[in-house]
């Protein structure tokens, strides 16, 4: 298991209950999209977003926070998307999520990302977003181009909870949202996820490195 992973398991408290597998056999599958302001299609690219997906983009933008000193913020054009190294536990799957920067400018990443579920198309977002882990502190993340950031996302099972608090309903994609930006990426997971006000996910700082 991997630094990042490691620092994970110990800084989220694991949920008691057990996970059927990791990532890709029962909690969840997943593929990259390139970043994009545009709703996913059914294939996983990006298309012209419905109008439905406004309110959820209202929804989880995540609040700016001041950047020290450097290079401009990545837009969430610059950045390719995508899951990282996944790994189940004891009612959780803890996976990164990879920011890439595909430009020829060097920028930062600074502080939380905004991550949530997503129905299939017309996208809107499910339950509640990421959480914020105050464990780690924020850092300034430099990309040169080509280099990556990396953060760390846990899912809690849905099946941990009673079906009338949870309201259990399948999600098909993860909306992020780079730090202090407003126009999200899509990236393509399927997992079971809670239709009620149950938070099942938290989300850690951006810190430099690829989370594999």
């Amino acid at each position: 298991m991997n630094s990042t992973l490691l620092l994970a398991r110990r800084a989220f408290p694991a949920v008691v209950l057990s996970c059927a597998a990791a990532l890709a056999t029962g909690c969840g599958s997943s593929s990259s999209t390139t970043a994009s302001g545009n709703a996913p299609s059914a294939s996983g690219a990006a298309t012209s977003a419905p109008a439905t997906s406004a309110p959820a983009a209202q929804a989880t933008t995540p609040a700016a926070s001041p950047a020290p000193a450097g290079p401009a913020p990545c837009p969430t054009r610059s950045l390719r998307v995508k899951l990282g190294v996944s790994q189940g536990t004891a009612g959780s799957v803890y996976t990164t999520i990879d920011f890439t920067n595909i430009s020829n400018v060097t920028c930062t990443l600074y502080g939380y990302p905004g991550v949530s579920l997503q129905t299939a198309r017309p996208v809107h977002q499910i339950g509640k977003p990421a959480k914020e882990n105050p464990t780690t502190p924020r850092q300034l993340v430099t990309l040169q181009p080509q280099t990556t950031g990396n953060a760390l996302l846990q899912i809690v099972d849905a099946g941990n909870y009673p079906a009338s608090t949870c309201g259990p309903v399948t999600a098909h994609y993860l909306q992020v949202y780079p730090p202090n930006q407003t126009t999200p990426a899509y990236i393509k997971y399927k997992t079971q996820a809670c239709s009620k006000p149950v938070r099942i996910m938290t989300i850690a700082v951006v810190k430099p490195g690829s989370g594999g």
